[in-house]
């Protein structure tokens, strides 16, 4: 029977190590999304995990070697997901034996680098982190389709590079114009090419877990691109309404999980 999982990822909660704060005030997010994260006096006995993130310094590092002692106390007690942004293989090596799985955002294009975070690096940078990762921990790349102001600029090249290197799994995210950002009044990208880059993922990587994730827009937007990708994808976060009924239209078996989608 066809098997498809919705995740809502009720039992996972995400934690800031820097609060509000980040070095980068990119296009994008400008702090924007670490307003919903938490502290860890927050997490109580039901959070079954927890993602370790926060804001990135200039070099596109988020402190987690800085916060080993929390991880690795944290780590005791739930199972723990990191947002690395960039790291060596000398700090993958340190929190490697904390660390369930890694969340690490790749991007294929230099310039995006360059406009979207601000960052003086290049994509030869988030390829040396990404193996780096690979080399010590389970990692699954997420790929924010139309990061760069809504345009495909780089997504292609981003799977390009993950098929010469190898990847069990790719989490596609969507640009969301976002209040207060340089990218606030840009639109997402046409669900059309957004399902064109999904599709080809799943037939340049036909063994992969493909995952519709939890950035994406809402509204009606979100309602026609979780119905249309009912089919190609295997999990789908938060999925909308049109999601659920196709699936059980298309008699797909609907598997239900409450933690982070790269568990």
């Amino acid at each position: 029977m066809k098997v498809i999982e919705f995740v809502y990822p009720v039992k996972t909660k995400a934690i800031s190590l820097t609060g509000e704060e980040c070095s980068l005030n990119c296009a994008h997010c400008n702090k924007h999304w670490l307003k919903g994260m938490y502290s860890l006096p927050e997490i109580d006995e039901n959070t079954k995990s927890c993602l370790i993130s926060g804001g990135c310094d200039i070099n596109g590092r988020v402190p987690l070697t800085e916060n080993l002692d929390l991880i690795k106390k944290l780590s005791k007690r739930t199972k723990l997901i990191a947002h690395t942004g960039l790291i060596s293989e000398e700090d993958v090596k340190k929190i490697a034996p904390f660390i369930d799985s890694v969340s690490f955002n790749f991007v294929g294009d230099n310039d995006t680098i360059r406009e979207v975070f601000g960052l003086r690096k290049t994509v030869d940078d988030f390829i040396e982190s990404y193996l780096a990762i690979k080399k010590w921990m389970k990692v699954f790349p997420h790929i924010t389709i139309g990061l760069h102001a809504g345009k495909i600029n780089g997504e292609y090249k981003a799977l390009e590079i993950l098929k010469k290197f190898g990847t069990e799994a790719i989490v596609f995210n969507v640009f969301i114009p976002t209040p207060d950002t340089k990218y606030a009044d840009k639109k997402p990208p046409r669900i059309e090419k957004v399902l064109r880059i999904i599709s080809n993922a799943r037939v340049e990587f036909p063994d992969a877990l493909i995952v519709l994730g939890c950035m994406r827009p809402g509204g009606r937007y979100r309602r026609e691109l979780d119905e249309k990708v009912v089919g190609i994808v295997k999990r789908i976060v938060m999925p909308a309404d049109t999601a659920i009924k196709r699936a059980k239209d298309l008699s797909y078996e609907i598997k239900r999980f409450e933690e982070c989608c790269i568990l």
